[in-house]
């Protein structure tokens, strides 16, 4: 194992961490949240934008603008949600199951993560170097994972991964 296998374990380690101590049901309402947020920003940012021509002249800083606020606007709201469902998880005693599965979804995160870094990664030089081919976890592991997405994207976009 190298320097890079090392920051991967630690990756996927915080992100178990993180979950253990957050839960499964407070990590999958956040994941939701921001999926929501996003969604519902990009849809109707035009929409609110109009609205912000009185005192914002220039077309893309209004874009901006009301993409900016429904994203902050969505995750509050469902930050609020999340922290009554947290609330309700504690009074019903599933703490503890809320926590294992919490920590079986920061893995899967973790891997998540690591995977879409190694897919970027080969949009650059970096697979060719020798500290990558000599890493047991991505040419053994992640990398697989990356080339079996790859083969699922339009032909347009995977021939830029170079593995």
């Amino acid at each position: 194992m190298n320097w890079a296998d090392y920051i991967i374990l630690v990756i996927i380690g915080l992100s178990a961490v993180i979950s253990v101590t957050r839960g499964f049901i407070s990590e999958a309402l956040s994941l939701f949240g921001w999926i929501l947020a996003f969604w519902l920003a990009i849809t109707f940012m035009d929409a609110l934008a109009v609205h912000f021509a009185p005192w914002i002249f220039v077309p893309s800083v209004r874009l901006a603008t009301a993409f900016i606020a429904l994203l902050l606007v969505t995750l509050l709201l469902t930050a609020l949600v999340n922290r009554l469902v947290g609330q309700l998880v504690t009074k019903t005693g599933l703490t503890g199951t809320d926590r294992v599965l919490g920590v079986v979804f920061g893995i899967v995160r973790g891997v998540v993560v690591v995977i879409i870094c190694v897919l970027l990664a080969g949009l650059t030089p970096l697979p060719r170097d020798p500290w990558w081919q000599e890493s047991l976890l991505i040419s053994r592991h992640f990398q697989g994972l990356a080339m079996e997405i790859r083969a699922l994207l339009p032909p347009e976009l995977a021939i830029y991964l170079r593995y």
